[in-house]
């Protein structure tokens, strides 16, 4: 199994360019399929749930041309059956997703239950509320949820919970359904205005994405577009916590500064100097770092998934932070990793509660999931020592190329396959 080996300890300086955000690419792709023209879509990041999903759409008989790691061409003509199932889909989340893509175009589907990460229950009843609402017979048999419809009726939907997934998911479906649907209590999140922006350029018609109120007017068939997928504000928050840990001075590039409002503002409150400019953010430390409080929220609030490098970040600061998990109810297992590093957090129920201490000391740590696992690594540029993280399976899931883009801002760290390699960089860095 692949490691991240770190020695830490030193600033990071210069320039890094954030990709494309996986959450909103991995619905776009899903949606894609809608339509019998080809879709281009560009500047997808190269990860592996990205990968996993192309692959699932080839196997039902879509055409997919990679034009490069970044860009990909999709034909959904060919699709021949609407039964998504293999072991690598049941292993991520998105796999969801094809449920509404293919019960839109087809009013049929057959996708494996979602996987991911273990980060707490998430259950996908709204998604299937909502399916139902228009009309779908919904069961799930055999690992499957399988999803039928004679026709797919518009309809008013009240979202009971703000679900991210179950509003793209009904979006998707409700945007080939007879008539106006309105989804009430929609998340606004960032990719969600992408999915329908992106739905729109294929001939949908979705007003109101970014509100709490979106309306759908279904229409008969989907065309050809090109489409850009926007910034990762996780990937890009997660770069700007590790210049607030390590220290230093680095632009981070490729970003929509207003989608990391929420980021930004803590590293305001922690002490860090942070300057916005069109399409990029400068973040300066010292690696002096103040306590702060924070509540995840859904958008615009600060995200879940930067929950963990906020603590990362809150656990060297000066006194006594809060960090309130309301999203989520298993956000916490990277702690017992983290105080292997030093770390003095104390979980009370969905609260952890932070003394800061002066360093982290390296140690060998385990990823328990993606963001958890990407602020580990940002624990280990902290660090005084050589830190190993293992299981960054979870990690690659959702960043690309993270530990050469840590390289290149002057981190000192390697992705190893065994404990030769191990070795061989510690020499290295010694």
């Amino acid at each position: 199994m692949e490691q991240y080996v770190i020695k830490g300890g030193n600033p990071l300086y210069g320039e890094v360019e954030i990709g494309g955000a996986k959450n909103a690419a991995l619905a776009i792709l899903a949606a894609a399929i809608m339509t019998d023209e080809t879709v281009t879509i560009d500047n997808l990041p190269n990860v592996r749930d990205i990968n996993v999903l192309l692959q699932a759409i080839e196997e039902i008989g879509a055409h997919v041309e990679r034009v490069d790691i970044h860009k990909v061409k999709i034909n959904g003509s060919f699709i021949r059956g609407v039964n998504v199932d293999n072991e690598f889909i049941r292993r991520i989340r998105a796999s969801y997703y094809l449920i509404g893509a293919l019960l839109g175009k087809y009013k049929h589907a057959e996708v494996a239950l979602p996987g991911g990460c273990d980060i707490g229950s998430r259950p996908i009843d709204l998604h299937m509320k909502g399916f139902r609402s228009m009309g779908a017979d919904i069961d799930i048999a055999h690992g499957l949820v399988i999803a039928r419809a004679k026709e797919l009726k518009g309809t008013h939907i009240y979202m009971d919970k703000v679900s991210v997934g179950a509003t793209i998911n009904i979006m998707m479906a409700a945007a080939m359904a007879d008539g106006k649907t309105v989804i009430e209590n929609a998340a606004k999140e960032p990719h969600v205005v992408d999915v329908a922006n992106f739905l729109n350029s294929m001939g949908a018609n979705i007003r109101g994405a970014g509100t709490d109120v979106i309306r759908i007017v279904g229409v008969e068939k989907l065309h050809a577009t090109e489409y850009s997928v926007i910034p990762d504000q996780i990937e890009a928050g997660t770069f700007m916590f590790a210049v607030a840990a390590a220290g230093g001075n680095v632009l981070v590039k490729n970003v929509i500064p207003k989608h990391l409002e929420a980021t930004t503002a803590k590293l305001l409150e922690v002490g860090c100097q942070v300057e916005e400019f069109d399409d990029s953010v400068r973040v300066i430390s010292d690696g002096h770092l103040k306590h702060t409080q924070v509540t995840t929220l859904p958008y615009p609030g600060f995200p879940t998934d930067m929950q963990p490098q906020m603590a990362v970040l809150l656990g060297i600061a000066e006194g006594t932070s809060t960090v309130t998990e309301s999203i989520f109810e298993n956000r916490f297992k990277y702690v017992d990793e983290l105080t292997r590093m030093g770390a003095d957090i104390k979980v009370e129920s969905n609260i952890a509660i932070i003394s800061g201490v002066k360093r982290y000391t390296g140690a060998r740590v385990n990823a328990p999931d993606l963001r958890a696992g990407a602020a580990l690594v940002i624990a280990g540029l902290a660090a005084e020592g050589i830190t190993v993280v293992d299981d960054i399976y979870y990690i690659q899931r959702g960043y690309e190329a993270l530990e050469e883009k840590l390289t290149k801002i002057g981190a000192k760290i390697a992705r190893v396959e065994d404990e030769k390699e191990l070795q061989k960089f510690i020499l290295k860095v010694s």
